[in-house]
């Protein structure tokens, strides 16, 4: 199958054909261009979308991304980058791959296709000259072929006219055989022209035009390839990155099987747990008599006391009513009212407009949130030396430089700087310290919040009420009406260390339920925590209840609190014997 002998008569219609077939390979071009540009537009408009929910630095959006729920939309957002990167990667290997080689080759394929019509056009030209001579060779043989014969006619009419000369006769005699003679060369001319002509056609239908039509249907045989080999590389460009953004989605899959919800919650109770006690029940006052109200007065303000008190033996249980009285005391002044249930649900609202103007060491946080407020102190101090402490060295590194070669620098240039960093290095030193004095004194008072010190608070007011009361007034009659957690801490140092020993000497233990390993070293200085070391397994006894603090026992002797976040808690609900071994209880 040839173009060249099936087609030896179809040169136009092969000219039109092989234009078609350039312009469906540009049009793919175009169709190919603007698919590049669609991805570039998409992968535009995903990034910006990325971008657009993305939390802002430094503000409370970054802070609201510690859930896991808001972690997992964060991924999101990641992964969607990601995978509008990938689509620009189409794009990219889409023009370089399709369009920039297309483009190139159909300049090349204009070129070859105007070459070989111009070959098949100079032989139709040299054909159709050929026959032109072939024509004109035919006619002049035909023209004297007849002069011959017209001459040879009046030679004869001349010979048989008996009035003619001798020498007309003679002179028409040779004009005949001039013009026979004439003719003869014609015929002989026009034969030779016909025999080339003939070789010349052959040569043009057999040889030359199949030889041009060949190339020309190799030319588009490769067109028709290279269209086709351009399509698969359209799929395959996509199929490259879909491994990649199946990756993507996996990442958004798994983050958002991360979420968990239980988690949440407990961190919106890390976040905004008081550590305080609910407050009690408000004591009747009876106006009717006025020194039982001077009287109830003075409950009130024990009520507002130390809130990690146990009941008193024999007495209703009162717990403190609210923890910071200094507040209460403003907010009892914008609404005119005393302290009621209402004002703990006002309390948030309230307390936002206190906390503006707080002061350094968050006094007037709750002691979980000043607990937090004050390590995040002392973690971004510790940054800042760091941050000090690398340009000094890098400082220091170039003062050496500079004195082992001094066309480099002035080392005198560098101490100056060097004094200021190390001024700045000791300040932020003595602010650590400062936070850090007062990070230990609130971690101090944590464990206070446990059962063994609300024991130990309740034997104290029940064999000291005196005291108790003493403390109460002392509270009350201070100049703005304030509670300060000084004055708690003052009155659990007077509690006897004997009577909590002889109120617990005869107490069962409490069942283990569970076991529970130590992931870092705690040193526990403070009263009611225990030390533990890393990797060190012991027996829970008491959960989380939500302040941070786990219960747990070494011994028989020895327990006390550690922070949850230090171990790694496997719970046994069926196991109760507290002398069981610590290996088969952790199986």
């Amino acid at each position: 199958m040839s173009w060249g002998t099936e087609l030896w008569d179809q040169f136009d219609n092969l000219e039109k054909h092989t234009q078609w077939g350039i312009d469906v390979l540009e049009k793919y071009i175009k169709f190919v261009k603007e698919r590049t540009e669609i991805e570039l537009s998409y992968a535009k408009q995903l990034r910006n979308l990325s971008k657009k929910y993305q939390p802002k630095k430094n503000s409370k959006e970054e802070e609201e991304y510690r859930y896991t729920s808001t972690r997992a939309f964060l991924a999101t957002l990641n992964e969607m980058n990601d995978y509008a990167g990938q689509h620009e990667v189409i794009s990219e290997n889409m023009t370089s791959l399709i369009t920039a080689e297309l483009t190139r080759y159909v300049q090349e394929l204009k070129q070859e296709r105007k070459s070989h019509f111009h070959d098949g056009r100079k032989a139709q030209q040299h054909i159709e000259t050929c026959w032109k001579q072939l024509e004109a060779s035919k006619r002049r043989f035909e023209r004297d072929c007849k002069e011959a014969d017209r001459a040879q006619q009046y030679f004869e009419k001349m010979d048989a006219d008996i009035n003619v000369t001798k020498a007309d006769v003679e002179k028409a005699r040779q004009q005949a055989q001039l013009r026979h003679q004439m003719a003869e060369d014609s015929k002989a001319e026009y034969s030779s022209t016909l025999q080339k002509f003939n070789s010349e056609q052959h040569e043009h239908y057999y040889t030359h035009i199949p030889n041009i039509f060949q190339k020309i249907q190799e030319m588009e045989e490769r067109r028709i390839v290279r269209i086709g080999e351009s399509m698969k590389t359209f799929a395959e460009v996509d199929r490259q990155v879909i491994p990649i953004i199946g990756k993507c989605l996996d990442e958004i899959t798994k983050a958002a099987e991360s979420v968990d919800h239980k988690n949440d919650s407990q961190m919106v109770i890390e976040a905004f747990k008081s550590g305080f006690e609910p407050p009690g029940d408000v004591d009747f006052e009876d106006f009717t008599q006025p020194m039982k109200r001077t009287v109830s007065e003075s409950s009130l303000s024990n009520s507002r006391g130390d809130g990690k008190s146990e009941p008193k033996f024999g007495s209703k249980s009162k717990g403190k009513l609210w923890p910071f009285i200094k507040k209460n005391k403003i907010i009892e002044t914008l609404l005119g009212t005393k302290l009621s249930l209402k004002l703990i649900n006002l309390n948030t609202q309230v307390w936002s407009l206190i906390e503006g103007a707080g002061p350094e060491d968050f006094s007037n946080l709750p002691p979980e949130q000043r607990r937090k407020k004050l390590q995040q102190k002392v973690d971004e101090l510790n940054r800042d030396i760091q941050k000090e402490m690398d340009s000094r060295d890098a400082l220091t590194k170039m003062k050496d430089v500079y004195i082992k070669n001094p066309q480099m620098g002035d080392a005198a240039s560098v101490d100056l700087r060097l004094a200021e960093l190390g001024q700045n290095i000791e300040k932020l030193r003595l602010e650590v310290q400062k936070f850090e004095g007062w990070l230990a004194e609130v971690e101090g008072r944590l464990p206070a919040r446990t059962e063994q010190p609300r024991r130990q608070s309740g034997v104290y007011e029940a064999q000291n009420p005196a005291a108790v009361n003493s403390c109460a007034q002392d509270r009350e009659s201070s100049p703005d009406g304030s509670y300060t957690e000084e004055q708690s801490q003052e009155t659990e140092m007077k509690i006897p260390a004997t009577d909590f020993d002889d109120e617990f000497d005869d107490e069962e233990p409490l069942p283990t339920i569970g076991t529970c390993k130590a992931l870092y070293t705690f040193e526990g200085q403070n009263e009611g925590t225990i030390s533990v070391a890393e990797g060190e397994m012991l027996y829970v006894i008491e959960e989380d209840k939500g302040d941070g603090w786990t219960r747990i026992r070494r011994n028989e002797d020895e327990e006390g609190y550690v922070p949850t976040s230090y171990v790694e808690v496997y719970l046994d609900k069926n196991a109760k014997d507290v002398h069981k071994p610590l290996q088969k209880i952790s199986e």
